[in-house]
């Protein structure tokens, strides 16, 4: 682990991607964006993993157009369509 990265709270990462901090938990749980856990069991995000996402790089399909995207769409889910996504659009 870098030990340089800032990590970032789930508000403030909400903050940067125009939703509301429990959809970024939300991707959180659904493995869209990576997470670590303080011993209080808060989450935390690495700030460079959520730069990358930002300028769309990351956990992207390689079959996605990044330009086809709306830009406040949020990272591409990690496994497409089916039962571990249902719910979460």
């Amino acid at each position: 682990m870098d030990t340089g990265d800032r990590l970032l709270t789930p508000g403030e990462v909400a903050a940067l991607f125009r939703v509301d901090p429990k959809t970024v938990t939300r991707w959180a749980a659904a493995g869209r964006i990576g997470s670590i856990r303080t011993p209080g069991g808060h989450r935390r995000f690495r700030e460079s993993e959520v730069r990358a996402l930002l300028e769309g790089e990351g956990m992207l399909d390689e079959s996605e157009d990044v330009a086809s995207r709306p830009r406040n769409a949020g990272p591409a889910p990690a496994g497409g369509p089916g039962p571990a996504n249902a719910g979460l659009y």
